[in-house]
């Protein structure tokens, strides 16, 4: 790639992503997002030697193929197919592309995975690993108690503000995708938590500074969603408990559930649009349910076994 291409990819890579922020409105994790699919969509092209006003249907689904070559997941295709129809629709506007062609290639079908969920030992025995002899382990401690505690995304803790922690009503005002607003109580331990970072631990590491956050690194800026992350590791080595920062939310949501909590009042704690992305707790009970069931009577299992070898009366089974 020539400089002079290379100029080019990055000036259509900076007026795409203006163009999503403010005049297609999107939020921007969403046209972050895009714009990492969108740079290896543009290498691709330049390896390939293929200029983007020459682009076709056809080189499009060859970069998807690649992608899956290079062992992409579904979901990373499907958001990358979605990247390329953001691109296609701002290639439209602009007359570099004479329709969008990347609308001419159907998604891919995503088969829902059961999330992973820690057992509440787990989570306590990942939380009990944070050393919170200084400012910066009562952070994670907090950091980690409140995710759990409320389900949060890595970037809704991460742009989590001071005025939006209420202890009074012990809830937090959470902003979450696409800047919409939810409210979400806390418990007990977070407040305890809470409390001792934002009133002791935090002045410590901020001095006089002023930040809008309540997480902040040890630079006294924000602490950033890789931050969040890059910790985590270091509490999961210590603590021998291997899971993801999300298994957290995930975690908390089963436990609401197993707890006899509403369906939709946990759609509203997580923040889901759609009922039917909440329902996949429901089966990681069911799951969990068959394991119990597995280990507490051995017996049944057995004897389910040959059961499944007998077909009856398919009346009896329904």
């Amino acid at each position: 790639m020539t400089d002079k291409d290379n100029f080019e990819s990055e000036k259509l890579i900076r007026e795409f992503y203006a163009d999503q922020i403010y005049v297609e409105g999107k939020a921007n994790l969403t046209a972050e997002t895009y714009d990492f699919s969108i740079k290896a969509f543009l290498e691709y092209l330049s390896v390939q030697n293929i200029p983007i006003k020459q682009c076709t249907v056809k080189d499009i689904f060859a970069f998807l193929v690649k992608r899956r070559e290079d062992k992409c997941s579904e979901l990373t295709i499907a958001k990358d197919l979605s990247s390329l129809r953001a691109l296609g629709s701002f290639l439209k506007r602009k007359g570099l592309w004479e329709e969008n062609f990347a609308l001419e290639i159907d998604r891919p079908k995503i088969q829902k995975k059961i999330p992973r969920v820690l057992s509440v030992d787990e989570i306590d025995r990942f939380l009990e690993a944070i050393d919170v002899s200084k400012p910066l382990g009562i952070r994670d401690r907090c950091l980690y108690e409140l995710i759990y505690s409320c389900g949060l995304r890595i970037s809704e803790a991460s742009e989590l503000l001071i005025q939006n922690v209420h202890f009074d009503e012990g809830i937090i005002i959470v902003h979450g995708k696409e800047d919409k607003e939810r409210i979400v109580p806390f418990g007990e331990n977070a407040r305890v938590w809470l409390l001792k970072w934002i009133n002791e631990a935090r002045p410590e590491i901020l001095k006089n500074k002023s930040v809008n956050q309540v997480f902040v690194n040890v630079r006294g800026t924000k602490l950033s969603r890789k931050g969040i992350w890059k910790n985590f590791q270091t509490y999961e080595e210590l603590s021998g408990v291997s899971a993801k920062v999300h298994t957290l939310r995930h975690s908390f949501a089963t436990h609401l559930l197993q707890g006899g909590a509403d369906l939709r009042i946990v759609q509203e704690m997580l923040g889901h649009s759609d009922l039917s992305t909440t329902t996949i707790y429901t089966h990681v009970e069911n799951e969990e349910l068959k394991t119990y069931h597995a280990g507490y009577f051995p017996g049944h299992q057995k004897n389910d076994e040959k059961k499944d070898l007998d077909i009856g009366d398919p009346e009896e089974k329904s």
